[in-house]
């Protein structure tokens, strides 16, 4: 059961709190995600696990769940030798998983079906540097069939997320064009530029003037770099802004390995907000323990519902 209001309703009334990350939600119920479909693997062999990873966030008071899907394509299930029907199917039970854990929780929860990055698929940590050397009318061709059935699934938003250029955004957004979802598009970024190293501002105007955008902002970013980038995303555009940076660690690509200390803060929510920011969470190694906190700074701050 879908929730009565929609999602940009609600962001225009308050503040709603997202989840955090998932594969580390997933790797402490002792899950192995070492394969090169990470997270996805599991829509096919343990989607209980993704399940449960999705209820322990509602229960520490996430409303909006982001599915399993981010590193989930046709492309990389087939390499699987997941045929394309079946490959459709897992795409839709990521939705159907998440929907599930709200369901069961019998508490309002939306359902963001994640739309990863082109690098993503690689595995190989391209989507921290973008400029794959594909065309915008490539990566559209690359990103319009998954677009396509995870809309047909129902969910209540599509998160166009951790893109790291410009030409993806530009992609992403004329893919989502038609299919009857709503989305958000945050990017991932170092300082005030994208991964690919474009101006952020230039980045967030992509958005501007497009309805069916109803939140930009910024997720797997460092801590510090999201202040700034909140303020920008409000100012450029005059959309509600969507924040989830990662826990403060780096992910070190060559070795398989996060690295470097914690510096996510949930108190670091009172700047976000008074910056404009609506849609708020964690991203990688960010847990239930945090969003806890950081849903409870929300309720007090008056954010929430």
């Amino acid at each position: 059961m879908k929730p009565v209001r929609t999602l940009a309703a609600a962001l225009a009334e308050g503040v709603v709190v997202l989840d955090g990350g998932l594969s580390n939600q997933l790797e402490t119920q002792g899950c192995d995600l070492s394969d090169g479909l990470w997270s996805a693997r599991l829509l096919a062999d343990d989607p209980q696990q993704i399940e449960a990873a999705h209820t322990a966030y509602v229960r520490a008071g996430a409303q909006v769940l982001i599915t399993s899907s981010y590193q989930a394509t046709f492309e990389g299930f087939a390499h699987r030798g997941v045929a394309r029907e079946e490959a459709a199917g897992l795409l839709a039970g990521s939705v159907e998983l998440a929907r599930s854990a709200g369901e069961a929780a019998r508490r309002e929860v939306w359902v963001a079906a994640s739309v990863g990055p082109y690098g993503a698929m690689l595995a190989d940590g391209s989507e921290y540097r973008g400029r794959y050397g594909l065309s915008v009318p490539e990566l559209e061709r690359f990103h319009r069939p998954r677009i396509e059935a995870l809309a047909a699934a129902g969910p209540d938003v599509l998160a166009l997320e951790t893109v790291p250029d410009t030409d993806e955004a530009e992609a992403l957004l004329r893919a989502v064009e038609g299919c009857g979802v709503p989305v958000w598009l945050s990017y991932s970024i170092a300082g005030e530029r994208t991964r690919a190293g474009q101006e952020l501002a230039a980045a967030f105007a992509l958005a501007a003037g497009r309805e069916q955008v109803i939140a930009v902002g910024v997720n797997c970013c460092e801590p510090g770099d999201a202040d700034r980038a909140v303020e920008l995303a409000a100012a450029v555009t005059g959309k509600p802004v969507v924040v989830y940076p990662n826990s403060g660690e780096r992910w070190e690509a060559a070795e398989g390995a996060w690295r470097g200390g914690v510096t996510y803060d949930p108190a670091g929510v009172r700047g976000w907000l008074a910056s404009g920011a609506r849609l708020v969470g964690g991203c990688c190694r960010v847990g239930p323990g945090q969003i806890e906190e950081l849903a409870a700074l929300v309720a007090r701050a008056g954010g929430g519902r």
